[in-house]
């Protein structure tokens, strides 16, 4: 089977909104204000990096939305690549940065894509869990993301969210009226996870699963 090719961002400059995910942000800023009581901490403090990489806990199909919904430039997100096959969704998804993963197939090409965003500026989020959680707890993390970690040489942001499993958790058809928040914690810098990381893969991996439950903890404590 062939390697899973991703798509190009709609945009070249990596700090541009496109006209899709701007009309997006303002009518779900009005949505989930009103209907999850949306609210977003820690984030007016990532406007001075570049590329960065964004580690978020995973409870809803929401998520990706929530994450990117307060930042003032856009957040590649990797999804599922049946996804874009299904009318209107695809068209989204790619007019709003996401990236599609085969998971069945070789994942080398996504990973170098991904690590060359980074690089060249841009802000990508991954789900180190690999899939929604069942019961909104933090769920194992999938250790191939430590591969991006290492190679691209960025910070690291930690997100934390908390409620999004009862707006539209696993088993829902459809959203519904929920309290949800989120928690961007400080990025750890490329200094921070290179010594980390000279304990060994497993210590990193610890420690972001350490700050990705006490990022959880901060969003729920606000919730």
């Amino acid at each position: 089977m062939s390697e899973q090719r991703t798509q190009p961002l709609v945009e070249v400059d990596p700090r541009h909104r496109n006209w899709v995910w701007r009309t997006i942000q303002i009518v779900l800023q009005l949505l989930f204000s009103v209907f999850l009581r949306y609210r977003a901490y820690g984030h007016r403090e990532l406007e001075q990096y570049s590329g960065m990489l964004f580690l978020v806990n995973h409870q809803s199909f929401l998520d990706p939305l929530l994450v990117g919904l307060p930042l003032s430039r856009p957040v590649c997100f990797l999804a599922r690549d049946s996804l874009f096959r299904v009318p209107v969704v695809g068209w989204v998804l790619r007019s709003t940065y996401v990236m599609p993963i085969n998971r069945e197939s070789a994942s080398t090409a996504v990973m170098r894509e991904s690590i060359a965003k980074l690089k060249a500026g841009y802000w990508l989020g991954i789900f180190p869990e690999g899939t929604r959680s069942v019961d909104g707890q933090l769920g194992e993390l999938k250790p191939g993301f430590l591969a991006i970690v290492r190679r691209a040489q960025v910070p690291v942001c930690i997100v934390g969210i908390a409620g999004s499993q009862h707006a539209f958790g696993r088993g829902a058809l459809f959203p519904r009226m929920a309290k949800v928040s989120v928690y961007f914690d400080s990025p750890m810098m490329p200094e921070e996870l290179k010594s980390l990381l000279e304990h060994g893969e497993e210590h990193l991996l610890a420690e972001i699963r350490s700050r990705l439950e006490a990022s959880i903890v901060m969003a729920t404590s606000r919730n």
